[in-house]
C-alpha cells in the first residue's frame, strides 16, 4: 500500500489529522514548490497548540476569554492557552543599566515624529487597474514636464486637475507629522529638500501623486528619560517571548510527538 503524501500526527495520543495540517499550511509560508516546509510549519504549530492545551486540562484551567479587540474576543482554546503561558512564564526585567545601555547604543531610534508641510497634485485611481494606473502616471509625467518649466503653476494645476480636496489650497495638505500618511508618500518626502518638487510621481493606494515639499522639520532625539518606558516595554516582549520560546521546547522534548520529526527544521 502506497504511504499516504501527508501522514496524520499523534501528539501524546491524539491525534492530529492531515486535513487539519493542511488547513493550517495555508498560514504558513514555503518557497515555491516546496509545499512539505509549509506542511511541517503547520504541523508543529498545531503539536504547540495541542500541547498547551492538554497543560491546560492537566491544570484544570477554565477559559476566561478577554477581550482582545472592540467587540472581539477570545476562543476558549485562545483563553487557555494565555493562561498557561501567563502561569508557566515570567518575564526577565530589565535593570536601569541594560535600558540605558540599549539606549545609549542607537539613540537616534528615539526621535519624535518629523514635521512636513507637503502639497500634491493627485491622479485619483485604484492601483490594481493596471491600464487606468498607467493612463494616471502618463498624465502625472506630463504635468511634471510642465511644471519644470514653470514649477510656480502648481497650485494652478493642484486647483484644475486634482482629485484631492486640497485641490481648493492649492494642493496644499497642511502639517503632517511621521506616520500620518502612507509609507509611500512619506518615504517621498524624506527624500526631498524644502522647496522641492519630487522628479518622478509616486503611486500609492490612493492613486498616483505628484509631491511637493515646502517645509519639514526633523524630530530630535529625545531624551533616555521620556523613552525609558517605551524601550522596558519592548525589552520585557523581547524577554517574554524568548521565555515562551523556551517553555514550548521543554514541552516539546517531553511529549510523544508521532508522525512528525520535530528535529527537521521548519
Amino acid at each position: 500500500m502506497a504511504k499516504p503524501l501527508m501522514a496524520d500526527v499523534a501528539v501524546n495520543g491524539t491525534p492530529i489529522s492531515a486535513a487539519d495540517i493542511a488547513a493550517e499550511a495555508q498560514n504558513h509560508e514555503a518557497p515555491q514548490g516546496k509545499p512539505g516546509l509549509a506542511w511541517r510549519k503547520a504541523a508543529r504549530a498545531l503539536v504547540i497548540r495541542e500541547l498547551l492545551l492538554q497543560k491546560a486540562r492537566d491544570q484544570g484551567l477554565k477559559p476566561d476569554p478577554r477581550e482582545v479587540a472592540k467587540g472581539k474576543f477570545e476562543t476558549d482554546e485562545e483563553a487557555q492557552i494565555r493562561a498557561v503561558l501567563e502561569d508557566a512564564i515570567t518575564p526577565e526585567a530589565a535593570s536601569d543599566d541594560v535600558l540605558r545601555a540599549t539606549y545609549d547604543k542607537a539613540p537616534d531610534r528615539f526621535c519624535a515624529p518629523s514635521l512636513f508641510e507637503p502639497a500634491h497634485i493627485l491622479f485619483a485611481v485604484d492601483p490594481n487597474d493596471t491600464e487606468a494606473t498607467d493612463k494616471a502616471m502618463n498624465k502625472a509625467k506630463a504635468t511634471l514636464e510642465i511644471l519644470k518649466g514653470a514649477p510656480n503653476q502648481f497650485a494652478r494645476i493642484a486647483k484644475d486637475n486634482s482629485d484631492c480636496p486640497s485641490r481648493g489650497d492649492g494642493g496644499q495638505l497642511g502639517q503632517i507629522a511621521s506616520g500620518d500618511t502612507v509609507p509611500e508618500f512619506e518615504a517621498a518626502l524624506l527624500s526631498l529638500d524644502e522647496g522641492q518638487i519630487a522628479s518622478t510621481p509616486v503611486l500609492t493606494r490612493y492613486g498616483v501623486h505628484i509631491i511637493r515639499l515646502d517645509a519639514k522639520a526633523p524630530g530630535a532625539v529625545l531624551p533616555f528619560e521620556v523613552v525609558r518606558v517605551q524601550i522596558a516595554e519592548a525589552y520585557e516582549k523581547m524577554a517574554w517571548a524568548k521565555a515562551a520560546q523556551r517553555y514550548v521546547e521543554e514541552l516539546l522534548q517531553g511529549a510523544d510527538v508521532t508522525g512528525l520529526d520535530l528535529h527537521i527544521a521548519a
